[in-house]
């Protein structure tokens, strides 16, 4: 079965061509089989040979803004089923919400979300906590804001601009983040974001196709399902919690029967991990308390009470536990920066 992050790899490899890099220095710089790439669809980078592949990408072309350019070049295609999927989209809305729930197909370090409200609707990019501190994911993040922006474009045939992009970090070159993003962006604490004006939502995209479109669902679903049964069972637990945060966090009988399986068999498989549901769920936590507090949109006593704490006390404990410092502390000083 294809693996989707592949084709990202090899679009990677042939835009940094385009910037006078050979392709096989750059495989071999990141160990890399670059035969086994090109020759076998299910061939699977590890975590460190992508990161790596970003990291020399940008050492070797030169470009410290390499991801915003690969972003300003990538195609549909470069995303496989993923690609021909939100090409058979029938609008700009229904485009993203698909392409928000299968970003995790080609990358596990950037989320999508989408919220709409009266006037506009609003493109989040959310990267993995774990990799918070990684140097290539920005160049990440920087690449799907910019590829979503401009595969708009080509998908209804007309240049859109966004009300508003905000980005968590002070720009050394504004004015072609301006130039590629079509506005100047907003430091914002938290946010990777893109805001349109609502009217775009229900553009009409002229490649729709709803019978390939089922077919191409089909396909997704088949995918998901044998990239969650690859993963870990903690990791398979991790993405669940992450997906459904809105729902707070379930107790360890009703994860097990989302798992379909007994609570004790649940716990006795991630013990053979290495871990217990209860390090998963505040693992979880963890990171949803972080994001909340750093994006400034949540008051702390409703952060509590999201995720799951009856009393803000011990909410503040736990954080405490976790961080060295409490909520109120954490989020005035990410506010204060």
């Amino acid at each position: 079965m294809e693996n989707p992050q592949n084709r990202l790899a090899l679009s990677l490899l042939a835009y940094a061509a385009q910037k006078d890099v050979a392709p096989e220095r750059l495989a071999q710089v990141s160990h890399i089989d670059l035969q086994a790439l090109r020759t076998n669809p299910a061939e699977t980078l590890t975590p460190k040979q992508f990161g790596d592949l970003w990291l020399n990408a940008v050492h070797l072309t030169g470009d410290p803004l390499f991801g915003l350019h690969f972003g300003e070049s990538l195609q549909l295609a470069a995303l496989g089923v993923v690609g021909q999927l939100v090409q058979s989209c029938a609008t700009v809305g229904e485009a993203l919400t698909h392409a928000a729930a299968a970003l995790h197909l080609i990358t596990d370090a950037v989320r999508m979300q989408v919220a709409q409200s009266d006037r506009s609707f609003t493109v989040r990019f959310l990267p993995d906590p774990a990799l918070e501190k990684a140097p290539v994911l920005q160049q990440m993040l920087e690449l799907f804001m910019v590829f979503t922006l401009h595969e708009a474009d080509g998908l209804v045939l007309k240049k859109i601009s966004p009300l508003a992009v905000r980005l968590p970090y002070e720009l050394s070159n504004p004015g072609e983040y301006e130039r590629v993003l079509r506005g100047r962006p907003e430091k914002k604490p938290g946010e990777y974001a893109l805001e349109f004006d609502r009217r775009y939502w229900d553009e009409p995209i002229l490649t729709a196709n709803y019978e390939l479109q089922s077919l191409l669902l089909k396909k997704v679903n088949e995918q998901n399902r044998h990239f969650e049964q690859a993963k870990a069972l903690n990791e398979r637990i991790s993405h669940y919690l992450l997906t459904n945060a809105y729902l707070g966090i379930p107790t360890l009988e009703q994860m097990a029967a989302n798992f379909n399986t007994s609570p004790r068999s649940l716990q006795r498989k991630l013990q053979e991990e290495g871990v217990t549901y209860q390090q998963v769920a505040d693992s979880i936590r963890k990171t949803l308390a972080v994001n909340y507090l750093s994006s400034g949109r949540y008051p702390v006593k409703e952060i509590s009470y999201i995720l799951g704490y009856n009393e803000l006390s011990a909410f503040s404990r736990a954080f405490k536990r976790w961080t060295g410092t409490t909520p109120a502390h954490y989020q005035k000083g990410r506010f204060s920066a």
